[in-house]
């Protein structure tokens, strides 16, 4: 029991093209605390149909922890400053200049962090994954129904790089080298991997980052093209795979909330 008491719970929110997950986090250990519920995402995914799921499973995650008044934090597949989100990525084009934080703290009653998805993602991989202790400059994709990226100097983030947006071949580079375009495209592990070695290459290219980290639900299958890439700075699978967005928006929450 004097275990529970230590523990500082933060709900996070994972909102993707396809799916929105959400779950309570034990933000010292980066462990997820109790079920993690997934739900499709609203098509069309507009900002008050989403924002309306988001709240209802946070009410359901929140008694679920005892934990009502946890912060929360949400991650979106955005640009996102002053928790106003400024692009829309692979979700209703509503999202672009709608103000996030206050929709979502009115619908929750609380307090509510809004931050780029991949840099959740990448606060939870630098904290308790694959960028512990890695000085310089690390990216963390996340590779699903688009490509995300959370960039990191020293261990420090530099938010909003978005660089599934890059232009290859005349279009936007997650067209090819997001995990969903394998499986739209009917490409075998071999052919994806060429195309997402071309955007690492770019990258590389452009940054000349110390680590590349690979997330998303496809770092599962790590073993089926991580040999295949060729791009010069080492290139690893993510630890907290599909939680990582989970964990990094409950930190940035916990982080900004103010200790009890």
């Amino acid at each position: 029991m004097a275990d529970m008491t230590r523990r500082r719970i933060a709900i996070g929110v994972d909102v993707g093209g396809s799916g929105v997950k959400v779950g309570a986090v034990d933000v010292n250990t980066g462990e997820l605390i109790g079920e993690r519920r997934r739900v499709a995402t609203p098509q069309p995914s507009t900002p008050a149909a989403v924002v309306r799921v988001i709240a209802r499973l946070v009410d359901r995650i929140a008694k679920a922890a005892a934990a009502p008044d946890a912060p929360v934090g949400v991650g979106v597949p955005s640009v996102v400053i002053d928790g106003v989100t400024k692009s829309a990525a692979n979700v209703d084009a509503g999202w672009v200049d709608f103000d996030a934080r206050e929709a979502l703290t009115e619908a929750i009653g609380r307090p509510v962090r809004v931050l780029n998805d991949a840099d959740a993602a990448g606060l939870a991989e630098m904290r308790f994954g694959a960028g512990v202790g890695v000085a310089g400059t690390v990216f963390v994709l996340t590779l699903g129904t688009g490509l995300g990226s959370g960039m990191f100097l020293d261990g420090r983030l530099v938010p909003n790089t978005e660089l599934g947006h890059m232009e290859i071949r005349g279009r936007d580079a997650e067209r090819r080298s997001a995990a969903v375009a394998r499986t739209r495209r009917g490409l075998s592990w071999k052919a994806w991997a060429a195309d997402l070695d071309e955007h690492l290459h770019a990258i590389d290219r452009l940054f000349s980052p110390d680590l590349i980290i690979l997330g998303g639900g496809v770092s599962k299958s790590a073993d089926k093209f991580l040999g295949r890439l060729t791009v010069r700075p080492p290139v690893v699978a993510a630890v907290l795979r599909n939680d990582a967005g989970i964990v990094g928006a409950a930190m940035a929450a916990a982080e900004s909330a103010p200790i009890s």
